[in-house]
């Protein structure tokens, strides 16, 4: 049966503080008009990326309990987001999740998550990464960043600038693991502008989208990103579009966040931004 609205399933841990996660892909989400769903991988007082002293609650035991129960309420989903995974264990259930809720009419949107700037989080293993790669497999898009995608293609991390040559190999070869559509994140081609590319591998086509850059690490901005990304999909932009309006949106927060010299610890100010998210989507009328 056909969702009245669209239905996606969040599949992240939840930081108490700290913009990231299900506390960024639950508003962006619901914002844009679709029922969002929440399969919590933890619970954190605060995100780990530089908070001291956060306490954890490891919410692997719940995952299948969570999913056996939907699948007895015969629920459906266009969507099944995954971000962040906490652990081996945590990413082979997740594949698992996946065989147990796809359809031929549903998206499985990986995100990831495991490094940046050329290196693993603290976090993760070899071994997590070797199963994030067998989980990209079996997605139909995935986002990751340059070191991620080095890491899944087993290959040395490059600093940036870089060429379209090198940008375009990397999304022919991700394509190659399965996923059908690829968005790699922090791309640019100089210091002024950064933004991301994109490929159909059924269409061949590849797209760019960049913004201003803006100096400085601002934390959670991944998952705004591929939220964003997801939302405008689901509300039925091509991937293009859809990739343009994260970019916007990610953007748009940075510049707010800067603005008021806030502390990006805390994450981007993307709550402002809302109103323009559901514009640009047209469900202002």
């Amino acid at each position: 049966m056909k969702n009245i609205i669209p239905h996606a399933m969040a599949i992240h841990d939840i930081s108490g503080v700290g913009r990231c996660s299900l506390t960024v892909a639950l508003p962006i989400l619901s914002a844009a008009g679709i029922q969002c769903s929440v399969l919590p991988t933890a619970v954190l007082s605060t995100h780990t990326g530089g908070f001291t002293g956060y306490t954890y609650c490891d919410l692997t035991d719940e995952i299948v309990p969570m999913y056996n129960h939907w699948k007895s309420l015969k629920l459906n989903f266009d969507a099944i987001y995954s971000g962040f995974l906490g652990s081996y264990e945590q990413i082979g259930l997740v594949t698992e999740l996946f065989h147990k809720f796809k359809t031929d009419d549903n998206i499985i949107f990986v995100d990831p998550v495991m490094g940046d700037n050329g290196k693993l989080y603290p976090t993760y293993t070899q071994q997590m990464a070797l199963s994030m790669y067998r989980l990209c497999t079996n997605a139909d898009i995935i986002v990751p960043n340059i070191t991620e995608a080095s890491i899944l293609l087993d290959q040395s991390y490059r600093e940036g600038p870089y060429t379209r040559e090198y940008i375009e190999v990397l999304l022919k070869r991700l394509a190659l693991l399965g996923p059908k559509k690829i968005v790699l994140t922090g791309v640019y081609f100089d210091d002024m502008r950064i933004g991301a590319a994109c490929y159909d591998a059924d269409t061949g086509i590849i797209d760019y989208y960049f913004s201003g850059k803006v100096n400085g690490f601002y934390h959670g901005t991944g998952d705004v990103f591929g939220s964003v990304l997801l939302a405008g999909i689901l509300n039925n932009l091509q991937l293009h579009d859809a990739m343009a309006l994260a970019v916007d949106f990610v953007y748009k927060s940075i510049l707010l966040t800067e603005k008021h010299k806030a502390d990006p610890l805390y994450g981007v100010l993307f709550e402002k931004y809302l109103p323009f998210l559901i514009k640009r989507l047209g469900l202002d009328k």
